[in-house]
C-alpha cells in the first residue's frame, strides 16, 4: 500500500495518508484538505498578528508611563540580556558622585529617545555613591586622579554584569571646582584620567568621555533631565498643551509638539534659569545677538540629524552671587557701609550698640542680630516690614536699561501665556519650610504669607518653630533669613524675570515624582543619543519590504513550518492527481478489453 509520511518541525507534526484510501470522493478530498490548510494558516496568522502585521510600539497608556517609571521601587533586573548600561561620573566642587543607568533596547521608532532609567540594587536602591573631597583638590597631584575615582569606578563595575562591561559607555564629567583651575591643570587631570581607567577597568571610555563641562551644558543637561523624567520629549496627545516650533532650516515647517517646562534653581551662591525657546529669535543690535548666542544653547537630542522632532533651542545662564546667601551678604555689606558712612556725616553712633541697634527691615519684627565686618560688629533690630525689604534689595538685581534680566544679561523672550515653569531650592524652600505653601505659586498668597510672616514678633515664631508647626528642614537661621529670603525670589522672578504676578504656571518643586533628578540623567540622554541608529536602520528596512517579505516572516520558525506544509500539500494534491489519471487510463483500458473480448467472441460465433 502506497503512503506518504511528512513531518513539520518544530511541532513535530506527524501525518500519515494512504493514497488508496483517498481513492473515493476527490473532490470532497480537495476540499477537505484545502479546508484544513486555510484553518492552520489562519490559525497561526491570527496568533502572530501583532508581530507580523500590527503596530511595531506599543501604544501610549493613559497613566504617564514616566511616572510609574519614576515611583517604581523595583531592583533592576540584571539577567535581562537585552539591558543597555551607562555609568556618568559627577566630578563636584565639593565631591564626586557616580550614577549607574540602564536602558532596554530601542523600540525602533524615530520620534521616541532611549527609555534611560536609573539602576536600582537588591535593596531598590538607587545604584549612586559619593566620595569628598572634590577633584580639583588634585590640582597639584593629577597623577592620582585615577586613584582617586577608584573606589566610584569599582563601586560601578560591581553592580553592571561583567559581560556588559565592554559595551558600557563611562563619562567622568567635571563642574564648578575643576572650571575654576587654570586650563593646563584641568588637562593634566584629565589625561590621568584617560590613561590609567581604560588600564583599571573595561568600560567603553575614550578621551571624549572626559571633559570639564561648562554651566551653559550642565544647565541645559539639567533641563533635559527634568523634561526627559515629566515626560514632555515622548508624543503629544490631545489633551497636552503644545507649542509652534520653529527650527533653523527656512524649508521647515514648524513643528507641533508637547510644551516643556523650565527652570529655575535658586541656591546659596548662584541663580540659574533655563527654558526653551520655540520661536526664532530676533535681536534689536549685533552685540545682542552676539550676547544672545552665547546664552541660546540649540541641540538635537534625537539620533538622526536629519530630522528635527527633537531640535530644541534652550536659553541657559547662570547669575553667580544672586543665591540667597550671597544676596543676603551683599545686603548686609552695603547695610553696614551705608550706617557706618551715615554716623561719620552725622555725627552719631546708629547701630555700634545693642541699646541703639540700626533698623533693618527685612529681619523678623523684633530679632536682634549682628553683623561683623571687617573687625568691626554693627547691631541689628528687624522690623519685618517685607514691602520695605522687597524696596531695600530692588536694587540688588542690577538691573539696566530696562532689561528683563538680573545684572542687565540678554534674556531670551518668554511666552508667558504658553509655559510652564519648575521652581527649584530656594524657591521651594521659601515657599515652603516656614510659609508651607510650597507647590504651585501664586503671587497674592505669597505676599500675604510672606508679610505676615515678617511682622510676626520674633518670640512667637521661635514658639512656633518649638511646637514643630514648620517643616522638618526649618531651623533658627531658617526663621532668621526667612523675611529677607522671601522679598529676594519676589523681586528675582517679578522684577528680575519679569514674570507677570498672575503667572499660573509655576510650580515649586524639591523633587519630580518623589524622586531627585540629577543633571547626569540629562548628560547620559544626550551623550547616548545616537546609540538607537543602528535599531532605527533595522526598522526602515523592515519598513521598505512587503509585509510578507519581512524577517519577522522569513525567519519565524512557526510560519516556514506553514511554508513546508504548503508545499507538502501542493506534492500530495499532484499525486493525487496523477492516480486519478491513472485511475481514468486504468477504466479505458479495461473498456478497451472488455471491447475486445465482445468482439472476438462474435468472431468465433
Amino acid at each position: 500500500m502506497a503512503r506518504i509520511t511528512f513531518s513539520c518541525l518544530p511541532a513535530s507534526w506527524y501525518c500519515s495518508v494512504s493514497l488508496l484510501s483517498l481513492g473515493c470522493a476527490p473532490r470532497q478530498r480537495l476540499l477537505l484538505l484545502l479546508l484544513l490548510l486555510t484553518c492552520t494558516v489562519l490559525f497561526l496568522l491570527s496568533s502572530y498578528h501583532h508581530q507580523l502585521w500590527g503596530p511595531r510600539h506599543p501604544i501610549r497608556a493613559s497613566v504617564n508611563k514616566y511616572l510609574s517609571l519614576a515611583e517604581s521601587m523595583e531592583a533592576t533586573n540584571l539577567q535581562d540580556p537585552a539591558l543597555n548600561y551607562g555609568v556618568v561620573v559627577d566630578c563636584g566642587s565639593s565631591g564626586s558622585r557616580v550614577f549607574v543607568y540602564y536602558w532596554p533596547p530601542h523600540n525602533g521608532n524615530p520620534h521616541t529617545l532611549l527609555d534611560i532609567r536609573q539602576m536600582k540594587d537588591r535593596e531598590r536602591k538607587p545604584v549612586v555613591k559619593k566620595i569628598k573631597p572634590g577633584i580639583s583638590t588634585l590640582a597639584q597631584t593629577p597623577e592620582k586622579a585615577n586613584v582617586y575615582l577608584q573606589p566610584l569606578l569599582n563601586f560601578a563595575a560591581a553592580h553592571v554584569p561583567r559581560v556588559k562591561h565592554k559595551e558600557t559607555p563611562l563619562y567622568i564629567l567635571c563642574t564648578a571646582g575643576m572650571r575654576l583651575l587654570p586650563d593646563s591643570q584641568q588637562a593634566a587631570i584629565l589625561e590621568d584620567l584617560v590613561t590609567d581607567v581604560p588600564m583599571e577597568f573595561d568600560f567603553l571610555f575614550s578621551h571624549s568621555h572626559a571633559e570639564v563641562i561648562s554651566g551653559k551644558q550642565e544647565g541645559v543637561y539639567a533641563w533635559i533631565g527634568i523634561n526627559f523624567v515629566l515626560g514632555r520629549f515622548d508624543h503629544a496627545e490631545e489633551e497636552d498643551a503644545t507649542v509652534e516650533v520653529t527650527t533653523g532650516s527656512t524649508h521647515q515647517q514648524p513643528i507641533s509638539r508637547r510644551r516643556t517646562v523650565g527652570i529655575m534653581d535658586m541656591g546659596g551662591a548662584s541663580l540659574q534659569i533655563a527654558y526653551e525657546v520655540p520661536s526664532a529669535v530676533t535681536f534689536s543690535s549685533p552685540q545682542e545677538e552676539e550676547a544672545g548666542k552665547s546664552l541660546l544653547a540649540e541641540f538635537n537630542l534625537g539620533c538622526d540629524v536629519d530630522k528635527t522632532q527633537h531640535v530644541y533651542r534652550v536659553y541657559v545662564t547662570t547669575f553667580l552671587g544672586f543665591g540667597g546667601n550671597m544676596a543676603r551678604q551683599r545686603y548686609e555689606d552695603l547695610v553696614v557701609n551705608s550706617t557706618l558712612a551715615s554716623n561719620r556725616l552725622l555725627g552719631s553712633q546708629t547701630g555700634l550698640s545693642q541699646d541703639n541697634p540700626s533698623l533693618d527691615p527685612c529681619l523678623p519684627l523684633g530679632l536682634s542680630d549682628t553683623v561683623a565686618r571687617d573687625g568691626r560688629t554693627l547691631h541689628l533690630r528687624g522690623q519685618g516690614d517685607w514691602s520695605r525689604c522687597q524696596s531695600a534689595v530692588h536694587p540688588f538685581l542690577g538691573l539696566h536699561n530696562g532689561t528683563m534680566s538680573p545684572r542687565g544679561i540678554y534674556q531670551a523672550p518668554i511666552d508667558f501665556s504658553n509655559s510652564e515653569f519648575y521652581g527649584f531650592s530656594e524657591f521651594y524652600y521659601c515657599m515652603e519650610d516656614v510659609l508651607r505653601i510650597g507647590g504651585m505659586y501664586d503671587s497674592l498668597k505669597y505676599a500675604r504669607a510672606a508679610t505676615d510672616y515678617c511682622g510676626t514678633q520674633w518670640s512667637t515664631l521661635k514658639q512656633r518653630l518649638d511646637s514643630k508647626l514648620f517643616s522638618q528642614q526649618a531651623d533658627v537661621t531658617r526663621l532668621k533669613y526667612q523675611c529677607f529670603k522671601s522679598a529676594w525670589m519676589y523681586e528675582v522672578l517679578h522684577s528680575g524675570f519679569r514674570f507677570p504676578k498672575d503667572y499660573p504656571s509655576l510650580k515649586t518643586a524639591q523633587l519630580v515624582y518623589d524622586k531627585e533628578v540629577q543633571w547626569t540623567l540629562g548628560a547620559i540622554l544626550f551623550k547616548t543619543r545616537f546609540l538607537p541608529l543602528r535599531d532605527l536602520q533595522q526598522e526602515v528596512f523592515r519598513q521598505s519590504h512587503p509585509s510578507w517579505l519581512r524577517s519577522s516572516f522569513l525567519y519565524n520558525h512557526h510560519l516556514f513550518s506553514v511554508c513546508v506544509l504548503v508545499v507538502l500539500l501542493a506534492i500530495l494534491l499532484y499525486i493525487l492527481r496523477l492516480r486519478r489519471i491513472h485511475q481514468r487510463e486504468q477504466r479505458q483500458s479495461e473498456v478497451l478489453d472488455l471491447l475486445w473480448v465482445e468482439e472476438g467472441e462474435a468472431l468465433l460465433a
